[in-house]
Formats: C-alpha cells, sequence, structure tokens
C-alpha cells in the first residue's frame, strides 16, 4: 500500500491572517508561551505550521501558539490537501502520537548541556527541561504507575491500606511525591507513609 503524501506546498503567509482551528484542544500555559517566544527570538522558525484550506479559509492543524506569538510575520505554512474530518484526525493526534516518544536521558542530558543560549526565556526553559517540568510533562524517561506492582493490603480498623510503586527518575521523586499528597488533601482520613 503506497502512502499518500498530502502535503501540497509550503506557502509563506501572515500568521494573523490563519484562522485557529476552533477545535483545537491544546492550552498554551505562560510557561510554554516563554519558551516557545525564547526560541523563537534566538533561533527563528525551523519547523512550519500546518494548515489546510477549509470552509472558512486557511485553518491551521498545528502551530497555533507560534502563530499567535508571531502574528504580524510571514510564517513558513505546509498546506495539506485534506478535508474537514481529515483534518480533525491530524488534529485529534498528532501531539498525543509525538508524545508518545520515550526518551533517552543521557542522550538528553548531553544535549541540554552543550547548549548555551542568550536567551533569558530559552535558557529557562531548558533548565525546566533537564529538572522535569510541570505534571504531565515529564522528559527524562516518562514515569508512569506500575498498576500490575499495586498491592492490596489486608483491610483494618483503620481503614484499606494499599501500596503504589512507581518507577521514575530520581530527581523527579520529590515531585511526584508531593503530587500524591497534594492529591489526598481533600481526604484527610489519607495519609502517606
Amino acid at each position: 500500500m503506497a502512502i499518500k503524501d498530502r502535503i501540497k506546498e509550503l506557502r509563506r503567509v501572515k500568521a494573523s491572517d490563519i484562522i485557529p482551528n476552533p477545535k483545537n484542544w491544546r492550552t498554551h500555559p505562560p510557561a510554554q508561551q516563554q519558551a516557545i517566544a525564547g526560541i523563537l527570538a534566538e533561533v527563528g522558525y525551523a519547523d512550519a505550521l500546518i494548515a489546510y484550506e477549509g470552509s472558512q479559509g486557511l485553518t491551521l492543524i498545528d502551530g497555533h501558539l507560534r502563530a499567535e506569538t508571531t502574528p504580524d510575520d510571514e510564517v513558513p505554512v505546509l498546506i495539506l490537501d485534506v478535508n474537514d474530518e481529515e483534518a480533525d484526525k491530524i488534529l485529534a493526534t498528532l501531539d498525543p502520537v509525538s508524545v508518545m516518544a520515550g526518551a533517552d536521558e543521557f542522550l538528553l542530558e548531553g544535549l541540554i548541556d552543550s547548549i548555551t543560549s542568550e536567551d533569558s526565556r530559552l535558557s529557562s526553559f531548558l533548565t525546566q527541561i533537564r529538572d522535569g517540568l510541570e505534571p504531565g510533562f515529564e522528559p527524562l524517561g516518562a514515569w508512569d504507575p506500575d498498576l500490575d506492582q499495586f498491592e492490596r493490603i489486608d483491610p483494618t480498623d483503620s481503614g484499606i491500606e494499599a501500596r503504589i510503586i512507581v518507577r521514575c527518575p530520581q530527581a523527579s521523586a520529590k515531585k511526584i511525591t508531593d503530587l500524591i499528597e497534594q492529591a489526598i488533601l481533600d481526604h484527610p482520613e489519607a495519609s502517606i507513609d
């Protein structure tokens, strides 16, 4: 089976002329906004936005934050030959598929250590990558609860005890423990030992 090439062209378009996708499900917290601004300021565009000719005009599929960050600039845009349904499939899956990739901690740490930056936003972001960012972003070896290791301990008069083993980078252990403690704050009867 031949794989279709859906890229019609690479076009330079003023970012504010591209319609944000009304179904865009991604949000962009301030830390990410600062990181994008830093990398764009220091390096510039190194990847194209992705858009298609929708019923309202040229509509974004990927690159919303970059477009918002540089609204007055002409930016590179890959124009796809897709319909609304296909655009929705790309919008729903492009980022989640990327997040599934693993990380070689040793190579990433070496790469980060080799980079110097004049932009404080980019320097800060590189430090955050090295140290691990917000919950949900674990660049140095994604951690997941190992539910096969879940062990239910016999009920006692004080309730049910359970043990959850989480495998994660050592640098993330405190942050993960803090997240778990935060999750049980609404349940004063629960405790972590």
